[in-house]
Order: structure tokens, then sequence, then C-alpha cells
């Protein structure tokens, strides 16, 4: 534990949304740089998904800092949550997952936290280590100390109530459950996006049940995803996952709005957005890519996919590198060549490229584009690049 109160209290208000209590936050902070014993921090996961993606981590990144200031963070693994799935924003019911996804997706969790957070000061809980040694007996009372009435104050619950959209018994008791981890954990503080208020609320309420202390509540901005309008999130599609290679990264975050821009600065970076506001779209959102490809990767790393990415989309010129794909004769079949070796998501889509002029074939020497409109191509002997779209290269060979 180091440094003033002032600075551990400017780390938990920075960017957050909600902050209950301060006062609260005063008291446990001096207590624990007295006893020199970091406070518990606790952020939960459900593996419905095997990729963390950069929503994820501005609560990661958040936690990063008050590790760096000495507390101890406890990561929690909802294996057993998640054969409920948190109800929380959700309109319709969430499909159940089976042990053997939840195991799987429960393996990269973890793995990919410890690209932002201290791994000597996490510690990594399942939460179905304690709910599966929960008798019947003990699981009634824990559902005994919260009413139903305060369970439909929240309004994705109330409003599926009033439209007669299923509502199961699993879900109206997810809040409790997750209440519980806090429990079981004894978190001074936990974390979520905004849409968990709800259920972090309920986990106070449950360690006071519990006899201990109510833990602080903060809540962070939810980041939006690629599509500039809904969170980001993995069943859209509009996310960025920490994962990927450093080219889609780099190419996803270029792809974001200049609105949205300011946020991702504001929200998976250490700069003032204010720093940038002058500074032309395109270069502050360059530079916006390479700062976020430099965590996760290098610095050299997000300056090479910087040259590579204004080398094909500022210059018109071909990547240094394209995947080489080998056809099974002379003649390029396009609709069944792209869907088959995946280049894109079938054949439907292939046809609607080529239909909108999406297609062109690449001249290696000037990077001449043209476009094409025949389903069919012959494959010269040394072979034919083409663009796809936007962004994909690809080159076809005998």
């Amino acid at each position: 534990m180091k440094n003033s109160i002032s600075q551990h209290l400017d780390c938990l208000r920075e960017n957050s949304v909600d902050f209950i209590s301060s006062d609260q936050a005063t008291e446990k902070l001096n207590q624990a740089l007295k006893s020199k014993k970091p406070l518990k921090l606790k952020i939960g996961f459900d593996p419905t998904a095997a990729d963390i993606h950069l929503g994820h981590t501005v609560l990661l990144r958040k936690l990063r800092k008050l590790q760096d200031l000495g507390h101890q963070v406890c990561l929690i693994i909802g294996d057993f949550t998640a054969k409920i799935g948190d109800p929380s924003g959700r309109t319709v019911l969430r499909p159940v997952l089976s042990d053997k996804e939840i195991k799987a997706n429960a393996a990269t969790y973890t793995k990919q936290a410890f690209k932002v957070l201290d791994r000597k000061k996490t510690t990594i809980f399942k939460n179905s280590q304690w709910f599966k040694k929960m008798n019947l007996s003990d699981f009634l009372s824990l559902l005994s100390s919260y009413t139903l009435a305060r369970i439909l104050e929240r309004d994705d619950f109330s409003q599926r109530f009033k439209d007669n959209k299923p509502l199961t018994m699993l879900e109206i008791t997810y809040p409790l459950i997750q209440g519980y981890d806090s429990v079981m954990v004894g978190a001074d503080i936990e974390f979520g996006g905004t849409d968990q208020k709800f259920n972090l609320l309920v986990g106070r309420h449950m360690q006071e049940v519990f006899g201990q202390d109510p833990q602080l509540v903060i809540t962070m901005p939810i980041l939006v995803g690629l599509d500039g309008h809904n969170k980001m999130s993995k069943s859209l599609d509009n996310y960025i996952g920490i994962s990927e290679s450093s080219k889609s990264m780099f190419g996803k975050i270029m792809s974001i709005s200049d609105e949205v821009m300011w946020e991702y600065f504001k929200l998976l970076t250490d700069k003032d957005p204010k720093e940038f506001k002058d500074m032309h779209p395109k270069k502050a959102k360059l530079l916006l890519s390479q700062l976020i490809v430099s965590d996760y990767f290098s610095k050299e790393i997000a300056a090479k996919e910087c040259e590579e990415f204004e080398r094909i989309f500022s210059k018109g010129q071909v990547p240094k590198s394209i995947t080489v794909f080998r056809t099974t004769s002379k003649v390029c079949k396009l609709i069944d060549d792209l869907s088959r070796f995946k280049i894109v998501s079938s054949k439907n889509e292939a046809r609607r490229l080529l239909k909108q002029g999406a297609i062109y074939t690449v001249n290696p020497d000037n990077g001449k584009q043209t476009p094409l409109k025949e389903e069919e191509l012959d494959i010269p002997k040394q072979g034919i690049i083409l663009k796809i779209g936007k962004k994909k290269f690809a080159k076809f060979v005998e």
C-alpha cells in the first residue's frame, strides 16, 4: 500500500459513473493504509463467450491502476452463473450453455485477463467452488433475503414482465447469486458497467445480511462497439477482441467513427482526448490505434501496422504479405472459392460483393484496381491478386 488517500480516491473516481459511497471509501482506505492491508477489488465475468474484448478492459484497466497502488483483485469466473446467464439489459431469455462450452471459455478468460491485470496481485475464484457445495436449505435461505418487489424494480425485468416475455426464476435469482459471490470473497469494492448497478447494489445488501461491511459500488461507462451505437458485444459482432491479431485490431480501431474515437481515447488509453481535439481526425485515429495495439503487442508492432495501414489505404498500395490460396484448376470460381477458403462468410456474401462491384483484381506493380463483373476468371502463371471489400486481399494460384 502506498501514496495518499487522495490519490487512491482520484483513481477510484476516474471515468466512474456511480460511486457508492465516497464517505465509505475514505473510511475503508484509511483502515487499509493504516493496517497496510490491501482492499479486495471484486470483478466477475461469466464465460458466456471465448473472448475478452476492449469493452471488458475499461474495467480491467481501472483495476490494474489500483493494483499498482497496492490493492488486490478478486477475479471471479462465473462458471456457475454462466449456466443462468446475466439477464442485465436483456429483453429475451439467454440460451443455456453446456458445461464443456463454459469450461473452454473460462480457460481463455483467465489467460486474456492477465494481458491487463497484475498476476501477482490477482486471486482467481470460480463461483462453482461454493455454489456446488450449497444445499437446498442454504439456497432457500439465500432466496429469503430479498423480495420479489425489489427484484422487479429492475427496468429490464419489469419491462419483460409487462411485455409478457419469458422471465425465468433462474434469471430472477441471478442478482442474489452474484451478490453472494461478494460475501464469499469479502469484497471491499465491486466494479461493473452501468448495466450492472442493480446487481452490485444487491451485493451490498447480501453482505449486510451476512454481517459484513457493505462493499463500495463503482460503475464504469459501457464501451460502444464498432457499429457506433450498441454495447460492444460478441453476440452483435461489433467487438475488438484483445487476443486477435495486431493487424485485425489496428484495422478495426481505424474503422470506428470520429465521434466514438474520443470515447475510446478516454476509456482505453491514459491520454486526455483534449490533447488531440485540434488534430486531423484521421491522424488522431492512427495515434489511437497505435496506443491500443501497443498495449497488447508492442510499440514496434503498432508502428509497423500503422505503416502498413497507411501504405494500403492512403497510398493505394498492395500489402507486403498476402495470404495465398491454391485453386484446383486454372480457373478461379469466385463465389465457390471465396466461400470455401472462408475469405467471406458465405456464398451469398460473395455474390453480394460481386454485384456491388466490391471485388477487384489488383495490379501488383502499380496497385491499380479493376472491379470484377464475371463469376469466373482465368489464373495466370504468376497468380492473381484480388481485393475483396475494403480491407481483404487474397492471392490465388493454380
